[in-house]
């Protein structure tokens, strides 16, 4: 937290990776790691989707995390006996301090670990959606789509630099801020970016060319998140999404889109923040809405064209294990 009561993210992150030549000493190799994630996380859920839509389940394992942590680690008592099935560890600060003993910096999701030294690899939430579009390729399924293609890149990089400092993190920013001009702020920017948002996409029904791309991905993440926490909980309340006509058809698009909608866990997203941060919510009641039926509604985005994606096809159903309880969807 700045001297200002501005929210500072630390964006220290361990930045080995994964890669087809193996480079950092970690090639890709199908059933080597496991994805660890919580569905409550925006951030881990950008790598959940990715890794839906490029089908690679069978080549990248999945290790859930409990939607609240407490102050050492997120930990995994969704599964029996509070261990992960995979990794055997309780708390995924196991995996940290097997590679770096003390690890002091924040034991976050998604982090990728190494199965057979139960060491983590990496949690460059950034890079990691990246390297599963770019360097897990010859794992991806057939037709699966291009979200990153060669000659958007640098579009996709711009419109991202901005939805991350303004939506994705701009979010935190007003809700962690400990001053009222540093909340203020990141009140007004976030929305004027979220303005800037609704007019890029009145006429274009994804962010960059005619297909989803990373920037889709990135954007739905926070959207999604909109009403059920940010708008109260972050005090971002000059609209609901549902009161910004076009980024609510746009969000109800995208989450009726294989790969994204069935990744989503209200029940997780609520729970943990309104648990988890007493600071902002002391007594830890969970509410009882939004209304979510409406996520299933029309949308009628198809009349501006393009197809999700591309060439490609939609990716088949979850498997069983990592299907999101019907009563934590609409």
């Amino acid at each position: 937290m700045g001297s200002d009561g501005e929210f500072s993210r630390d964006m220290r992150y361990i930045n080995s990776r994964i890669t087809a030549d193996g480079g950092d000493g970690y090639p890709v190799e199908p059933g080597r790691y496991r994805l660890v994630v919580s569905r409550a996380c925006p951030w881990a859920n950008r790598a959940i989707i990715v890794r839906r839509l490029l089908g690679l389940e069978d080549a990248l394992s999945m290790g859930v995390a409990g939607p609240t942590h407490d102050e050492r680690s997120w930990t995994f008592d969704l599964d029996p006996g509070g261990r992960d099935p995979v990794l055997g560890i309780e708390r995924l600060q196991d995996a940290y301090f097997a590679r770096f003993p003390g690890y002091e910096k924040g034991i976050t999701v998604p982090a990728i670990v190494d199965v057979p030294t139960g060491q983590v690899v990496t949690n460059d939430f950034d890079q990691i959606t990246v390297d599963l579009s770019l360097e897990w390729s010859e794992l991806h399924r057939p037709g699966a789509p291009a979200l990153y293609p060669p000659e958007l890149r640098a579009e996709i990089d711009s419109v991202n630099e901005l939805v991350f400092a303004d939506v994705n993190n701009g979010v935190y920013r007003a809700g962690f801020a400990s001053s009222q001009s540093a909340y203020e702020e990141a009140y007004h920017r976030l929305f004027t970016r979220l303005d800037w948002l609704s007019e890029r996409l009145a006429t274009q029904r994804y962010l960059v060319g005619d297909t989803i791309t990373e920037a889709d991905v990135r954007l739905f993440t926070t959207l999604v998140r909109f009403d059920a926490v940010y708008h109260n909980h972050f005090k971002c309340n000059r609209n609901k999404l549902t009161e910004l006509p076009v980024l609510w058809a746009y969000a109800r698009d995208l989450y009726q889109t294989p790969g994204f909608g069935d990744t989503i866990d209200f029940d997780h997203i609520k729970r943990h923040y309104y648990e988890v941060h007493r600071n902002i919510n002391p007594t830890g009641i969970v509410p009882a809405g939004p209304d979510l039926s409406g996520w299933l509604t029309p949308h009628h985005r198809e009349s501006l064209g393009g197809h999700p994606f591309g060439q490609g096809t939609p990716p088949a159903p979850p498997p069983p294990p990592e299907t999101v309880p019907p009563t934590h969807a609409p």
